[in-house]
């Protein structure tokens, strides 16, 4: 029960990583609301957790007066915000002169607004009470590039080099920001990819661990980085990928001579 008496906002919380963090976070005791824009999905889960320790709010984290009033209504409804976890997010697949402008605005507005929004409306309460902390989803794309990927990339890598300056402007008043750089995790948005005929086994070849992330395993540092064990680090950007940033991205030369 390490987060007994703890709040939790999980934004993009219906599904996915958000869905494991929210099941993660309540089965140690603390009291989630999740947001997202899949109400049934949003809904059931928070029915599926069974009790009074759990809340769905429909929210766009695209826009401020949604996610000021998303966390309005967790401190209304719990007391207190403790543990604010931007998860939200959205992908494209385009190069730069095939890209819509409307994708891309859409996409900077929810992967890195939607983190700008959730911070500025959490510190203001964790203020009131001494500190929390701050969780945001980027992602590897953010931290090289992907072929075809640009507006993710830029948004993602924003979204890092933000977590470090509100954490530097942050930390003398106990509000520990941090990031988490999932890899190819095996959510609902990626599981497209199965329907392409050789795709998910040439991903997995691409990552030194040789599968995906379950999101259980992103929301078990995600978790982490919300406890007191990881008390002494903020601004920190995390990789989660199986090893895939370990790697220069040159070809693995014993397997291809047959060593291993």
């Amino acid at each position: 029960m390490k987060f007994a008496g703890k709040v939790v906002v999980i934004t993009g919380g219906a599904s996915g990583i958000g869905a494991a963090a929210a099941k993660r976070f309540h089965a140690e005791g603390a009291s989630v609301m999740l947001a997202d824009l899949n109400d049934e999905a949003g809904n059931a889960l928070a029915a599926q957790l069974g009790d009074n320790r759990a809340s769905y709010r429909r929210a766009d984290v695209s826009v401020w007066e949604d996610v000021e009033s998303l966390v309005s209504s967790a401190t209304a409804k719990f007391g207190r915000l403790d543990i604010m976890f931007n998860n939200a997010g959205i992908g494209s697949f385009a190069q730069t002169p095939d890209l819509p402008l409307e994708e891309w605005d859409r996409v900077i507005k929810v992967d890195l607004n939607g983190v700008f929004y959730g911070c500025r409306a959490a510190i203001p309460a964790m203020r009131r009470q001494g500190g929390g902390a701050i969780i945001n989803t980027a992602s590897i794309s953010g931290l090289a590039g992907d072929y075809s990927f640009a507006a993710y990339n830029a948004a993602k890598g924003a979204v890092i080099n933000y977590t470090r300056a509100a954490a530097i402007d942050h930390a003398r008043e106990n509000i520990r920001i941090n990031a988490v750089c999932p890899g190819p995790v095996a959510t609902p948005i990626i599981a497209a990819i199965d329907s392409m005929q050789g795709v998910r086994p040439a991903w997995n070849e691409c990552v030194p661990m040789g599968r995906f992330a379950e999101p259980s395993e992103i929301a078990s540092v995600v978790a982490f980085l919300a406890s007191g064990d990881a008390s002494y680090m903020t601004g920190a950007i995390i990789a989660v990928d199986g090893g895939v940033t370990a790697h220069t991205g040159q070809p693995n030369l014993p397997r291809m001579l047959g060593a291993n």
